[in-house]
């Protein structure tokens, strides 16, 4: 294991949080899983391949994908009409393809990740501002790693293989699935919380001196959320990042996983951390973690994942765009 911050090391006798356990489960050999078996057998394979020749398999099945799922292109195309209103509309018709390429391309990535040899992976990771974060481990500071939801999001638990890291997932509706996206999520040690556990022991895994990644940018609703501007939208954001980076000492570095063009990989970038953070106001403080996403997804803008429902939850119960 490695070593935890001096300010965190009396805590590590603390009880360890309930973290998720890879288990393969005689129920997935159920006929209701035998396509998903055969997913994951091509996968399998496509590790075997060059990453180029399986990224040009990933932006067929991106296209495909484009084509077929009518529901996921028409939010991707309302969130883009509502953050880029600037652009006009074959900028945006160009930027929805293109995002639609790389997320199958991510979806291909996910056998690499899985099950590529260690020194493979490692030679197409690379890292971006780790003295960012050793100079925070240094000083003793419980580390937040704050991130958008990007493409080659699960690719950022290779920090795991430089210190302890943990993150939290919402499981797939399909067991198996989830098995194999949590295997490759746990490539490098990371370590997963399920998102129902709560906040608890989430506080707890930092207090032990372990890395939060931590991915906000989702619709929860109303009942925890505060209303931000993203991408100039009122935004239901999560305001829990200003409490919890109070209660565990924690400093926040923005944090970006870049897919790379033409085979090469994926790069991790880590900036500094965030200064004058929190200010003990919700509202300021939910502002600016949408201001720290903002900024890195304008660096790669198709990457980020446009087909979520970002903007479902409106001030005084608007209607829903995607309605």
């Amino acid at each position: 294991m490695n070593s935890v911050p001096s300010n965190t090391r009396g805590l590590t006798q603390l009880k360890q949080p309930d973290f998720y356990s890879l288990k393969l489960e005689p129920a997935y050999l159920h006929p209701r899983y035998w396509l998903t078996w055969a997913g994951l057998g091509l996968l399998r394979l496509s590790a075997l391949l060059p990453l180029g020749v399986s990224r040009f398999v990933g932006a067929t099945y991106g296209w495909l994908f484009f084509l077929l799922n009518r529901k996921r292109r028409r939010i991707a195309r309302t969130n883009l009409g509502m953050c880029f209103p600037d652009l006009n509309h074959r900028q945006r018709e160009r930027l929805l393809r293109r995002h639609f390429v790389l997320t199958g391309q991510s979806y291909i990535d996910l056998g690499f990740l899985a099950w590529a040899s260690r020194s493979r992976l490692e030679r197409k990771i690379s890292i971006v501002g780790l003295e960012n974060l050793r100079l925070q481990l240094g000083h003793g500071k419980n580390v937040i790693l704050l991130a958008p939801h990007c493409v080659g999001i699960n690719f950022g638990t290779v920090i795991a293989k430089e210190h302890d890291q943990f993150s939290m997932f919402k499981p797939a509706r399909n067991s198996l699935l989830n098995w194999l996206i949590n295997k490759a999520r746990m490539r490098f040690g990371c370590r997963l919380l399920m998102r129902k556990q709560g906040m608890r022991p989430v506080v707890r895994a930092l207090q032990q001196g372990m890395i939060f990644y931590y991915i906000p940018d989702e619709d929860f609703g109303p009942g925890r959320s505060v209303f931000a501007p993203f991408f100039g939208v009122q935004t239901a954001t999560l305001a829990t990042l200003g409490r919890l980076t109070d209660v565990t000492d924690a400093a926040v570095l923005p944090f970006f996983v870049s897919l790379l063009p033409a085979g090469r990989g994926y790069q991790v970038t880590m900036g500094a951390a965030l200064e004058d953070f929190p200010t003990g106001d919700r509202n300021k403080d939910a502002t600016r973690m949408n201001q720290v996403l903002e900024a890195s997804i304008y660096e790669m803008p198709a990457q980020y994942m446009w087909t979520l429902k970002l903007f479902k939850t409106r001030p005084d119960n608007g209607r829903s765009p995607y309605s």
